[in-house]
């Protein structure tokens, strides 16, 4: 793995921006693999000022999201979906046809997450994956578990991703207790990775991630077994390692 250390989240916005952007640059048709929530806010921003800076091209890349919320209206503010295009998507030049999300409203999940595996596979697979990690070490939806979810597939929410997520809502309750997301064998698949955390509160899951055993209650251990992992971290996320 290779671990980067920086003094604040701006700059690992800026890092990071330049690090998915490079992608783009040396493969114009690049399959990017993106997160949502707080963590990938300051590298979406800075994508989006190379953009307009003219440096960089996103026509012809495709995007496939992590995760959705289960039963939440795609025009909800708090959906994965609107949270891309109003932090993303509107601002770039990827065309709609190449975004993909997991529909968490489909009436035969199974049939959505089968689908949604055939459409990265028909791809080419993901070239980069972005990911965040829960402070329970959780990466995409795959919460600690007694085994890991190979492929995309519904998750009940434990209640540390409900309560973290609270943030983004009016109240606890209104937050969904349910997504759909990418499972662990569908990120592994992912030719590179790039993990970002930030804060204190992530530093046990980082931990576990670089030097812990490789358990499915830490989910985000299992990256361990990756070939290409870049972990951004300010020093608070990284101050036990």
């Amino acid at each position: 793995m290779n671990v980067l250390t920086f003094d604040t989240e701006e700059q690992i916005g800026i890092a990071a921006g330049y690090y998915m952007c490079g992608q783009v640059l040396q493969k114009p048709d690049s399959v990017l693999g993106l997160a949502t929530g707080s963590t990938p806010l300051k590298p979406y921003a800075h994508m989006i000022k190379l953009y307009q800076d003219g440096a960089v091209d996103f026509s012809k890349v495709t995007t496939f999201n992590l995760d959705e919320y289960c039963n939440l209206d795609v025009k909800d503010k708090n959906s994965y979906h609107s949270f891309m295009y109003e932090n993303l998507f509107d601002h770039i030049n990827i065309p709609d046809e190449n975004i993909n999300f997991l529909n968490g409203n489909a009436e035969d999940m199974d049939a959505e997450c089968k689908a949604y595996e055939e459409r990265i596979k028909k791809c080419g697979g993901i070239d980069i994956q972005l990911l965040g990690i829960g402070s329970n070490g959780h990466i995409a939806f795959n919460e600690p578990a007694d085994s890991f979810q190979r492929w995309s597939h519904v998750v009940a929410l434990k209640e540390s991703t409900i309560k973290d997520n609270s943030r983004f809502f009016n109240s606890i309750e209104e937050v969904p207790t349910h997504a759909v997301t990418m499972g662990i064998g569908s990120i592994m698949q992912a030719k590179r990775i790039l993990i970002i955390a930030i804060g204190e509160n992530k530093a046990k899951a980082i931990k576990q991630l670089i030097d812990g055993n490789v358990t499915p209650q830490c989910p985000a251990s299992v990256l361990q077994f990756h070939k290409d992992v870049t972990l951004m971290l300010d020093k608070g996320a990284a101050s036990l390692i």
